[in-house]
């Protein structure tokens, strides 16, 4: 069996997004990340033969979440002190749950091709672990087969150094660890400003008609505003 689970904050005004307020307002910018959260539910929800899970962060998100998230998902919540703590926990508890693979995705990249996510399932067969490289050096996608707690720990997490040192935490674990194809996250206004105009490039045909639909809803509904 395998997981695919999206790490997933709840989106509080003022708590989310906060390198885009501003320009954008704290309102705003909790209003487009849970549309990043729903384009991230549809991608996951439309491949096939996975068990998805949504992670939440913090604790009081249980309630939101379970209003958003297709029945076909289950509900898990984060633990930890950090991010490292809250990836080695989410992944062990899925593994101990007899999952195969594991892969941790982000919901910071609502245009990520799902098709990358399909990629990462699969490098898994021939791998202990498999990395998804953010633009920044940080990553959109991890994979695991076994617990390794030790792959998450006194990482440098917000910094350009996380997908570095985290393959080379790897190597001395003696994990054999594949990378993906990069991509980006929308962290800063330059991100946001891209991914605009790489949602605006896509074409409008039948295969992308529902591909990020939400947030591309959001942010032309968001430019007829100004």
């Amino acid at each position: 069996m395998d997981a695919v689970v999206i790490m997933a904050k709840e989106p509080k005004v003022g708590e989310v997004k906060t390198r885009l307020i501003p320009p954008l307002s704290p309102k705003t910018a909790s209003e487009l990340y849970f549309n990043f959260l729903l384009d991230k539910i549809h991608a996951v929800q439309s491949i096939k033969g996975i068990h998805p899970y949504l992670a939440y962060y913090p604790e009081s998100g249980s309630k939101f979440f379970t209003g958003i998230v297709p029945t076909d998902f289950k509900l898990i919540k984060q633990e930890g002190k950090n991010l490292g703590e809250r990836l080695a926990n989410t992944s062990s508890v899925l593994i101990d749950s007899d999952f195969v693979k594991v892969l941790m995705i982000d919901s910071d990249t609502p245009n990520l091709p799902v098709s990358y996510i399909e990629h990462g399932l699969e490098v898994l067969n021939e791998n202990d672990a498999v990395l998804g490289p953010c633009e920044d050096g940080g990553y959109y996608l991890i994979g695991i087969k076994s617990k390794s707690p030790g792959l998450f720990r006194d990482i440098p997490w917000s910094t350009p150094h996380v997908t570095k040192e985290t393959l080379e935490r790897a190597d001395k674990l003696g994990l054999k660890i594949t990378m993906l194809e990069k991509w980006y996250d929308v962290d800063t206004i330059e991100d946001l400003e891209r991914l605009k105009r790489d949602l605006e490039d896509i074409k409008n045909n039948e295969a992308d008609q529902f591909f990020c639909e939400h947030t591309k809803k959001f942010l032309n509904e968001l430019s007829q505003t100004k």
